[in-house]
């Protein structure tokens, strides 16, 4: 097994497929790890199926980790308050519970380029970040953030409330 150096992650808002695949590939990303819950998107070419056979055409491998999403219940409460702490708190409730996937996770990114998706183009305003350092404590390379034109490290210092 090959160690790779850094575990990815990217959101899609603002880009179309193509430009998406492109960044991806310009990062060298061999495996995505789709991070909803349900992967399904109002944005063409982003539901499972169609992005799943895009990601493949551009030569990028596809997983869904749906017990890595943001469950229902949480997404909801933060549509209705909008608020950052109570939604962190009730996802890393869920992610306390998913031990199994996150380690899943961790082995999949010291064997491939991986690199976790999901909408949100804020990587300090999505899930994934809990996600990837989760990961990272579980064995996963360190984290790294995409975005459109650049990369960033992960300080994991950004406040919860």
């Amino acid at each position: 097994m090959t160690s790779h150096a850094h575990l990815f992650t990217f959101g899609y808002e603002g880009l179309d497929i193509a430009a998406f695949i492109v960044r991806l590939k310009s990062a060298g990303i061999q495996s995505v790890v789709d991070v909803r819950e349900l992967p399904l998107s109002r944005k063409r070419g982003f539901s499972k199926t169609a992005f799943s056979e895009a990601l493949t055409a551009g030569g990028i491998a596809y997983f869904h980790a749906p017990a890595l999403g943001c469950p229902k219940d949480v997404r909801e409460q933060y549509k209705r308050d909008q608020s950052w702490s109570r939604y962190t708190a009730g996802f890393m409730k869920h992610l306390g519970q998913q031990r199994a996937a996150v380690a899943e996770l961790a082995k999949l990114a010291k064997s491939t380029r991986a690199c976790l998706v999901c909408f949100e183009a804020d990587f300090n305003y999505c899930h994934r970040t809990f996600v990837a350092r989760a990961a990272h404590a579980a064995g996963a390379p360190s984290v790294m953030h995409l975005t459109a034109r650049t990369v960033c490290s992960d300080s994991g210092l950004r406040a919860v409330a």
